[in-house]
C-alpha cells in the first residue's frame, strides 16, 4: 500500500494541476489491474517517439495510454483514433486532452454522431502524424487498425506506422498488451488483469535515410512509390514481430522480402527470417 501511495503522488511536472489530478484518477484502476515490465525502456522520454500497441479491447485504449503518460511524468502521447470517439460526451473531452490525430475513413453506426461528421475532414494521416513527431510530440498507434479479440494471433499490421517512422527517423517503442485470462483461459476479457510489456526502442536510422533520399529525389515516380511501400512493409513486419513476442500472440504474416521477391511462402513463421 505504501508503494502504491508513493507511486500515486509521482511528480507530474508537465501537467497543470487539473490535468495532473485527472491523470491520477485514471491511474486508480491501473493499480489494481495492470502489471508492467520494461518501464526502464521509457527512458529518454524527452525525445519524440512512436508508441506501437497491439489492440484487444476498449478498456486498454484509455487506461494503458494513461499508464504510460503517468510514468512519463505527464508527457502527452497523441493517439491516432477514429473521429467518432471524439464526439461522445465526456469520452470525447477526455480524448481531446491528449490532442489526438483523428482518422475519418469510417462511418459511425450512430446517426446522431454521423450527422456531426465534418463535411471536409482532413486527410493525409501519415503527414499529420509526421508533423507532430517532427514538432517534438510523441504519438501512439495501434497498427492492427481495430480491436482484435483473437487470443492467439495478431492481425496484419498496417504500414502507416512505418511510413511515419521512416519519414521522421523517430524510434518506435513496442508495447505488448496481454492478459492473465488469455494465458489461463485462452480468451480476451472486456476488463481484466492486464500485463503490459514495454520493449526496447526500435531504431530504423539507415532505413530512414534511404527512404528520405528516395522521397526527395523521385517522389512522383511509380517505381519509387513501390520501393517506399516495400521499405515500410518490411519495417512494419519487424514492429509486428516484436509486438508478437511482447503480447504473447503469434504473427503469421509472411516476411515482405519473400512477397516482393515472389519467392514461395513457407508455412512455418520461424523458417522465414526477415532481413530487415
Amino acid at each position: 500500500m505504501k508503494n502504491n501511495l508513493e507511486c500515486f503522488f509521482r511528480p507530474l511536472p508537465l501537467l497543470s494541476p487539473g490535468k495532473a489530478l485527472l491523470l491520477r484518477a485514471l491511474m486508480l484502476p491501473n493499480y489494481l489491474l495492470i502489471k508492467a515490465s520494461g518501464l526502464d525502456n521509457l527512458s529518454g522520454e524527452h525525445d519524440a517517439r512512436i508508441y506501437a500497441f497491439n489492440h484487444n479491447n476498449s478498456f486498454e485504449a484509455i487506461f494503458v495510454p494513461a499508464f504510460l503518460m503517468y510514468h512519463l511524468g505527464g508527457k502527452t502521447i497523441s493517439f491516432v483514433i477514429d473521429w467518432m470517439f471524439g464526439k461522445i460526451p465526456l469520452l470525447g473531452n477526455l480524448m481531446d486532452l491528449c490532442e489526438p490525430v483523428y482518422v475519418y475513413n469510417k462511418r459511425s453506426k450512430l446517426p446522431w454522431i454521423e450527422t456531426d461528421r465534418p463535411a471536409n475532414p482532413p486527410e493525409d494521416v501519415i503527414g499529420r502524424c509526421s508533423a507532430k513527431v517532427l514538432s517534438g510530440r510523441s504519438i501512439g498507434i495501434f497498427p492492427e487498425g481495430r480491436r482484435n479479440r483473437n487470443p492467439a494471433c495478431l492481425m496484419k499490421g498496417k504500414p502507416g506506422i512505418a511510413h511515419i517512422a521512416l519519414r521522421t527517423g523517430a524510434a518506435v517503442v513496442p508495447v505488448g498488451i496481454d492478459f492473465n485470462c488469455r494465458i489461463t483461459k485462452n480468451r480476451i476479457p472486456a476488463v481484466g488483469r492486464t500485463i503490459v510489456r514495454i520493449g526496447r526502442p526500435l531504431h530504423f536510422r539507415k532505413e530512414s535515410e534511404a527512404y528520405l533520399r528516395i522521397l526527395s529525389l523521385h517522389e512522383q515516380e511509380r517505381t519509387s512509390r513501390m520501393e517506399l511501400n516495400r521499405m515500410a512493409e518490411e519495417v512494419t513486419h519487424e514492429i509486428m514481430l516484436t509486438l508478437s513476442g511482447l503480447s504473447g500472440k503469434r504473427y503469421s504474416e509472411p516476411c515482405p522480402a519473400l512477397k516482393f521477391s515472389q519467392q514461395p511462402k513457407r508455412n512455418n513463421l520461424e523458417e522465414q527470417p526477415c532481413p530487415v
